[in-house]
């Protein structure tokens, strides 16, 4: 069963908590509701409430869902940041975090009750902050992929960048790490045309020592290899967006090794 359906289909948000756990349980019981009904149109009984849920205990895979979940919330939240919410970003959406075509109605299931939610998506960043306040790495996952999800219609507005730079200082990062992060997104974004994307998608200036870049580059590979993150919580679901992240700092650094010719 992929993420999608275990938000929906599980009681996880009981473990969650909070305001993602909210949107679980709302997901699940409309999910529930509907299972009835349907049920009972064709004459095949229904379940009762009774009956155990699904509940996931390991906390490895409530961590994943929460991921998971967070993602879905803060993208609803994001597409209304300018005050539209275009085809083309539900499409980037999509694309980003490796929707099926036949987990499209699961999925929108939980967008529409984040989006309909009362909640700010201060709740959310600050939940998701606090599950994962040691893992840098998993957050700046998360964050870049909101940028994806912003860029998706051309540009990127002034609404929403202060969306990401203020759910960014939810996360834990200041200032200058949420430039850094933005630097390396558009960079990346330009496939770098130049040396200095290079650089920046490493989060280095061009005068860094070559100790520096080595250094460096070995920290953001392991940091960002998938399977590291994957142990960390974050969903399979979301490996093929780590990848890309992790082909980038690949061509940065042989871009820089063979400009500088670094053995």
């Amino acid at each position: 069963m992929s993420i999608w359906g275990k938000i929906v289909g599980g009681t996880a948000g009981f473990a969650i908590g909070g305001p993602l756990g909210a949107v679980i349980g709302a997901v699940a019981g409309h999910a529930f509701d509907h299972y009835r009904a349907e049920q009972g149109r064709r004459g095949l009984g229904t379940k009762t409430r009774d009956e155990p849920p699904l509940f996931y205990e390991d906390p490895a895979e409530t961590r994943r869902i929460a991921f998971a979940t967070a993602v879905i919330a803060l993208g609803a939240k994001l597409a209304k940041a300018d005050g539209r919410v275009t085809p083309d970003e539900i499409q980037a959406f999509r694309r980003v975090f490796q929707i099926e075509d036949d987990e499209v109605g699961d999925v929108a299931r939980i967008y529409n009750q984040a989006k309909a939610s009362t909640e700010g998506f201060e709740a959310y960043a600050r939940q998701i902050a606090m599950l994962f306040q040691r893992d840098r790495y998993l957050l700046e996952q998360l964050l870049t992929g909101l940028f994806d999800v912003a860029r998706a219609d051309g540009e990127l507005n002034r609404a929403e960048l202060d969306f990401l730079r203020r759910v960014a200082a939810i996360f834990g990062f200041d200032q200058a790490a949420f430039d850094e992060i933005h630097r390396r997104f558009v960079a990346s974004g330009r496939r770098m045309s130049g040396a200095d994307d290079a650089y920046a998608v490493l989060g280095l200036s061009r005068d860094a020592s070559e100790a520096e870049i080595r250094k460096t580059y070995r920290q953001l590979v392991r940091e960002h290899h998938p399977d590291r993150l994957v142990a960390k919580g974050l969903p399979a679901e979301f490996v093929t967006h780590a990848n890309q992240t992790l082909a980038d700092i690949n061509v940065a650094y042989d871009r820089i090794a063979k400009e500088r010719k670094l053995r």
